[in-house]
């Protein structure tokens, strides 16, 4: 997936502000019993930033949200907080509030009821609370439902009241544990752009939780991919798109071809074609976007143009785009997504620019990742 849905995203790089960061988990590790769930985990989160921490099922990443919340405790590591050790602190004495999947609003309990509740067990003045309710229902635009019982709302409003029943305790931090996962496809694409305006909006920072690299994408100032409870690359989505740092990122963060090559006085040479490369000398892994090659149309060639001939073995449609399945003399075979043409069959001669080729670690890519890549592409 091209990352052309992060360009509203990476308006600031809050990653290099050179402020304090708000918060930093150093060097976490968590286990269950004989299961290593968290190795060695070290990261930042900045003043007034969108954080998505992805990973597929079981990498850690909801363990590491509930380590932040206080929820469970680390075996060994720090958690800091403006300045603050924050893993020592009980939940209750965090400034920090957390959105879970499932909402848990109160049936029978008001909207405004619900937001209030927090308060209330707090025994903050009622004038207070009024106020603090209704500053929460405007910010989420859910001031008209107040009086309404959860059950007689959508699916996207419940969501919405529960970001304000978290934002009304006015938290530093703001986590979030795949809270658009029981939404329908239309209304997950709505809510994603309406959270992160609101985001924006409040000014606080987000940590977001997904096993979902498209919705990470949209939303994020920064991905930190988890992998087996270990970081794989933290980077914006356009950077973690560009270029991976590991052949598990290249495939997990949207589709890609990997090219096994061989460096010799830097020309990288795969089956069917050489191109100019900075890698050392041997072996090297490349990643090559489908979408950078391009079928050659009679437009003249370029200084950094890698040109070779495929045969087009397969082709589905997907609206603007065709995406083919090709494979040169040697037996390479590559993705390629493209623009839909009228294809007379046989040979053809394609396209990339030597710089579209991105060499990556040797992650020994396999598993949830790599099946998907060979399913969707």
């Amino acid at each position: 997936m091209p990352p052309s849905a992060t360009d509203t995203t990476e308006a600031r790089d809050v990653s290099t502000s050179g402020a304090e960061p708000l918060l930093a988990v150093r060097d976490i590790t968590k286990s269950f019993g004989k299961l290593h769930v968290l190795r060695g985990i070290s990261l930042q989160i900045e003043q007034g930033e969108f954080l998505t921490i992805l990973g597929e099922s079981g990498s850690g990443k909801t363990t590491l949200l509930r380590l932040i919340a206080g929820f469970e405790q680390p075996n060994s590591g720090e958690i800091w907080m403006t300045g603050e050790r924050l893993d020592l602190l009980p939940p209750y004495r965090r400034r920090v509030n957390t959105v879970f999947q499932h909402y848990a609003l109160f049936p029978h309990l008001s909207v405004s009821e619900n937001v209030a509740y927090g308060l209330r067990v707090k025994k903050i003045a009622k004038a207070e609370v009024s106020a603090r309710v209704d500053e929460a229902l405007r910010k989420v635009r859910m001031e008209s439902f107040s009086d309404s019982k959860p059950g007689k709302i959508s699916g996207g409003q419940q969501q919405r009241v529960a970001l304000a029943r978290a934002l009304v305790n006015r938290p530093q931090l703001l986590l979030l544990d795949e809270p658009l996962s029981a939404l329908d496809a239309n209304l997950r694409r709505q809510m994603q752009m309406e959270l992160k305006s609101l985001q924006r909006q409040v000014g606080i920072s987000f940590v977001f939780v997904t096993h979902d690299q498209e919705e990470a994408m949209v939303m994020s100032d920064r991905i930190a991919l988890l992998r087996n409870g270990e970081l794989e690359q933290v980077a914006t989505p356009r950077e973690i798109y560009s270029h991976p740092a590991t052949s598990y990122t290249a495939l997990f963060i949207g589709h890609t071809n990997l090219l096994q090559c061989s460096v010799v006085r830097g020309i990288a040479h795969c089956q069917g074609f050489s191109f100019p490369s900075n890698a050392a000398d041997g072996s090297a892994i490349f990643s090559l976007r489908p979408e950078n090659v391009r079928v050659v149309d009679g437009t003249p060639p370029r200084i950094d143009d890698v040109l070779f001939r495929a045969r087009v073995c397969s082709r589905s449609f997907h609206g603007a785009t065709d995406l083919l399945q090709i494979e040169t003399a040697a037996g390479l075979k590559l993705t390629v997504r493209t623009a839909t043409f009228d294809d007379p069959g046989g040979e053809r001669e394609f396209t990339f620019k030597a710089g579209d080729a991105v060499p990556v670690r040797d992650s020994q890519a396999i598993g949830t990742a790599e099946l998907k890549a060979s399913e969707t592409l």
